[in-house]
């Protein structure tokens, strides 16, 4: 098979990409991005209150339709398994 012959294989052919070095400058990107006052433990407080917001004060049928969804596992229980009051 060359380069230019296009008729395919007759056996299958090992193929690899080796995407390590890749993943190291994605990886580096991401971090300059965040920049050095990133706090990953304040961001996940930040986003429990948020999703503590978001399902505060629901009425009658909002919580129904919510504990309908945890109990199918779609949205994750939270405190006492009901939202916040």
């Amino acid at each position: 098979m060359s380069l230019h012959d296009r008729t395919p294989p007759a056996e299958p052919v090992d193929f690899a990409v080796d995407l390590t070095s890749h993943e190291m400058v994605r990886r580096s990107h991401v971090m300059e991005a965040l920049g050095p006052d990133w706090d990953p433990v304040e961001t996940l407080r930040r986003e429990e209150a948020a999703y503590d917001l978001l399902y505060s004060g629901l009425d009658k049928e909002q919580q129904r339709l919510y504990d309908a969804l945890v109990s199918a596992g779609v949205l994750p229980q939270r405190g006492n398994g009901r939202a916040s009051a």
